[in-house]
């Protein structure tokens, strides 16, 4: 069975609980709404920077893979590529419907050192937006998430309540957060339980 009509069977980690991220959905001047995306392609990449391996990836990516932490290469909207350690990326495009670029990630390695491995089914995406982002997740985050220091386009390895994740800030209120698909569910309840306060008016 093609990959195209597979998706058609895929079940998201967090799905059970769609229902529940639109309800919670607050609008207004303090806004923020919670989605989970719909199984963007992974694939983990393992090569070292300037190597032949590195230089065969980055002629199918269209682009140089990020060099330093928290540098995020590509475009937010389509093929991209996160930042994890010296030698190790992480490839997510949200409009992959095809996984074709596994293939080709996996062929331009072909006799090199290095891997590229789908991990699609490792971790579920979710989309936290709103003016009240940042605020919140600063409920149960310890990263330092001030513009200042967390500028669009920056992604890091971090924690929210307890549970490691990877967190792309992909605009200024619009986050994305990686946990493992076994954390999906948790994460969730706790984003939508955060959400709560915001329906009422601040208090100073």
């Amino acid at each position: 069975m093609a990959n195209a009509q597979l998706k058609e069977f895929r079940v998201t980690p967090a799905a059970h609980l769609a229902k529940e991220m639109e309800s919670a959905r607050v609008c207004g001047s303090r806004s923020v709404a919670l989605t989970e995306l719909d199984s963007p392609l992974q694939v983990g990449l393992r090569a070292k920077p300037g190597s032949e391996s590195a230089h065969a990836l980055e002629r199918v990516l269209g682009f140089a893979l990020p060099s330093r932490v928290g540098e995020v290469a590509g475009r937010s909207d389509a093929g991209h590529v996160l930042w994890l350690s010296p030698d190790e990326f992480l490839y997510v495009d949200p409009s992959d419907t095809t996984q074709a670029a596994v293939a080709d990630l996996e062929a331009s390695l072909e006799g090199l050192p290095g891997h590229a491995v789908d991990l699609s089914a490792n971790r579920t995406v979710f989309e936290l937006s709103g003016r009240a982002s940042e605020e919140l997740l600063e409920k149960g985050c310890n990263a330092d998430l001030h513009p200042r220091e967390f500028p669009a386009g920056r992604a890091i390895a971090t924690q929210l309540a307890h549970v490691p994740i990877l967190l792309h800030r992909v605009e200024q209120n619009v986050w994305r957060l990686y946990p493992r698909a076994s954390f999906a569910d948790f994460v969730a309840r706790w984003i939508i339980d955060a959400m709560t306060e915001y329906r009422q008016s601040e208090v100073f």
